[in-house]
């Protein structure tokens, strides 16, 4: 019987083959060997169009090596592909465009605004959103500041805290500016008058470089660090929305963000929480809450988008236990979980998609089964028909 095979699609983050996520393919291999489910990993880049082979990147267990092989289009597909300003995310849109018809575990999640816009349809997820304006002038920037005390301004494709800009009204009038550049770099905190905001924004191309401004919740620990939640939604093995796990994120000094890769820090969701609210009924309310909010969010969006398999969705919690929306990734990573040191919420991360990706292709291979009995039947109709005397 032919084992099913699922293919990882990523990026080449540099020209010498570097992947980001290589130790998590590793993980995924050896994870998928056992449940009897090959894996292979590949970028648009080893696809021969011609062919419609694939020079795939196989990970072998037992030596803990890679090799390069030609082979077939999987079964099923796995897009790991994060947004890139390089050449290689014009041909993953080729890709995509070609093989669009494939089967994949996951459709691309448009731009932060676009989300936030159809999340804004639905009154039942209003009261999470943080009010966000898509920035078309620095005006626009100037109006948020004037109906709220704390303004982000983020770039609708970034990640992992890139081009963040805090802006924080105080008390004397004056604007408090901190952010990280593209590289992820700190820039340096500013103290500056409303008058003179226009021209520190200019560098930044708020509007060719695609922002919106989002309203800030007081997120600030005692310690001063801002810190946030990471809650990853997955499909189980059933094809069905479960919260696989949520735990908290704490920035590094003199960050505006919980990233860890901007050097922040993990620490479980109960701890976190229970320091912060210093209410522990009203903890288990919060969590309930979230975990109720992170499937239907999860549900909605695929019923908007199309099939997806996972999403993590980054949660501010105000001092009163008010749950913020703050933004939805559909690539999401899960070190936090190993960080937070919740082994098995980790293990379970990395194992449920492969889980759904055998459950999704028995669906398909019981529903082949189905359309072939159909027409055998309809044959045999057919057959009885032209053998009726009566």
């Amino acid at each position: 019987m032919t084992q099913p095979v699922l293919g990882i699609l990523t990026l080449y983050l540099n020209e010498a083959g570097h992947l980001e996520e290589r130790s998590i393919y590793q993980k995924m291999t050896a994870a998928g060997r056992k449940l009897g489910l090959s894996v292979f990993v590949f970028t648009p880049k080893d696809v021969n169009y011609t062919l419609n082979r694939i020079h795939a990147l196989f990970y072998h267990t037992e030596t803990n090596s890679w090799s390069r092989k030609w082979t077939a289009f999987p079964h099923m597909i796995y897009d790991r592909c994060r947004i890139q300003r390089t050449y290689r995310f014009d041909q993953l849109l080729k890709f995509r465009s070609r093989y669009g018809h494939l089967t994949f575990l996951n459709r691309p999640l448009r731009n932060k605004w676009t989300i936030h816009r159809i999340l804004s349809k639905e009154p039942v997820y209003r009261t999470y959103l943080p009010a966000t304006k898509y920035i078309e002038d620095i005006s626009d920037v100037s109006d948020m500041i004037r109906k709220y005390p704390l303004v982000y301004l983020k770039p609708i494709n970034g990640t992992g805290g890139r081009g963040i800009l805090r802006i924080q009204k105080g008390k004397d009038g004056q604007l408090h500016i901190q952010g990280r550049d593209q590289a992820r770099r700190i820039v340096s905190p500013q103290h500056i008058t409303a008058s003179k905001l226009s021209s520190y924004l200019i560098p930044w191309h708020l509007k060719s470089n695609r922002y919106i401004a989002q309203q800030g919740i007081q997120i600030k620990l005692a310690s001063g660090r801002v810190h946030d939640y990471r809650m990853l939604v997955q499909k189980n093995g059933e094809g069905v929305w479960e919260v696989t796990g949520c735990a908290g994120r704490i920035g590094a000094a003199g960050s505006i963000t919980s990233n860890l890769h901007g050097g922040g820090h993990a620490a479980t969701m109960s701890a976190l929480l229970k320091d912060w609210l210093r209410d522990e009924t009203r903890v288990s309310q919060v969590k309930e809450e979230a975990e109720q909010l992170g499937v239907s969010i999860a549900a909605y969006l695929e019923r908007n988008y199309g099939r997806l398999c996972e999403l993590a969705l980054d949660l501010a919690i105000d001092r009163k236990g008010g749950i913020w929306l703050l933004e939805v990734n559909p690539k999401p990573a899960r070190e936090v979980f190993a960080q937070a040191g919740e082994k098995e919420v980790y293990r379970k991360a990395i194992i449920r998609p492969l889980e759904y990706a055998l459950w999704l292709y028995n669906q398909k291979k019981r529903r082949r089964f189905k359309d072939k009995q159909a027409a055998v039947s309809d044959v045999r109709a057919d057959y009885d028909d032209e053998w009726d005397f009566d």
